[in-house]
């Protein structure tokens, strides 16, 4: 079964179910060649993939570079595509070594630069779409304004509304690894989507505490990312990652006891990560980082895989869940 559209929040922009992290093929953590990266783009789109999700942060532009050769040759009417603004790239002196300190296998040809004024975000959609080959982005992120948040909200937001007026833009939002100052970008803007990075799984519930309901109540779509929480739902053992560091014993214990019950089921537990979001109406989709084409057909088949509703309710009943969590009410 393909992945189903639904729409971002009141807007016209669709996304699938299932997207597609592109932070991989910007090689994080580990290169990754040409040739797999393409392949890995490729079998999304004939997964039916048709959400797109980059970033300049991702490798230096290698990304969108990699991104962007692939989707130059598909309909460009029949997919999404976002990328993020808040980081402007600049050369940087010759032999500057790799940039594996900020997590990308690829030589330190750029330093990033953070600009959350209005001109820097008109200057990184327009580097943006040099680099991807494109005439066109349709959802425009600010990325992790953590540290800028004044700037973000006095500066670069007005932007990003003026580029959605101008049509530049199909949608706006703010993508983030909290879910606090998304909560307030929420309350005080008119965005059209946040992506809430990690705060969302079966392990972490905090985006449910304020934003989850607060953008189902203002019509903001929710993109969720970082299911398996850096990895520990994708395979819970000792030394498995949350939130890229080491998971505490106490986290490992309910991840694998998760995985216990999911198995009681017949459900791997990646699935049920994969569809657990979709038990909230603001989510829209799930974005997954993946690498390679086996990767890509292994969390479209995983996101495809029946869930009962008995594993949801039983999950609650063994305090593996929240009581009150909404869960998805039908199978798949």
């Amino acid at each position: 079964m393909k992945p189903r559209r639904r729409p971002l929040g009141r807007t016209p922009v669709q996304v699938t179910e299932l997207g597609f992290g592109a932070a991989g093929i910007g090689n994080l953590f580990t290169a990754v060649g040409d040739d797999r990266a393409e392949q890995a783009v490729t079998a999304a789109w004939e997964c039916g993939v048709r959400y797109f999700d980059t970033a300049p942060h991702y490798g230096l532009g290698l990304s969108e570079r990699r991104l962007g050769a692939v989707l130059r040759t598909l309909p460009r009417g029949e997919y999404t595509l976002s990328t993020k603004v808040g980081r402007l790239l600049e050369p940087a002196p010759a032999g500057g070594g790799d940039d594996l300190a900020d997590g990308f296998a690829v030589p330190a040809t750029h330093r990033r630069v953070w600009d959350f004024s209005a001109g820097g975000v008109r200057r990184s959609i327009e580097d943006s779409l040099r680099r991807l080959g494109l005439d066109r982005i349709d959802v425009a992120y600010l990325h992790d304004p953590d540290d800028h948040a004044e700037q973000a909200l006095a500066e670069a937001y007005p932007e990003l509304e003026r580029l959605r007026a101008e049509g530049v833009l199909g949608a706006i939002g703010v993508g983030m690894n909290q879910a606090g100052m998304l909560a307030r970008f929420t309350r005080e803007t008119d965005l059209d989507v946040v992506l809430l990075a990690g705060r969302y799984s079966l392990l972490d519930q905090r985006g449910l505490a304020e934003l989850l309901p607060l953008a189902h109540r203002r019509g903001v779509g929710v993109v969720v990312g970082g299911v398996f929480n850096s990895g520990l739902l994708a395979d819970p053992r000792p030394g498995a990652t949350f939130d890229y560091t080491a998971a505490p014993a106490e986290l490992l214990a309910r991840a694998t006891a998760l995985k216990a019950v999911c198995a009681e089921h017949g459900v791997p537990l990646r699935a049920a990560a994969l569809r657990f979001p979709f038990g909230h109406p603001a989510v829209a989709s799930v974005l997954v980082g993946t690498r390679s084409a086996e990767e890509v057909r292994d969390a479209a088949a995983l996101l495809d895989h029946p869930v009962p509703a008995a594993l949801w309710a039983d999950l609650k009943e063994r305090g593996l869940l929240p009581a009150d969590v909404p869960t998805p009410a039908r199978e798949s």
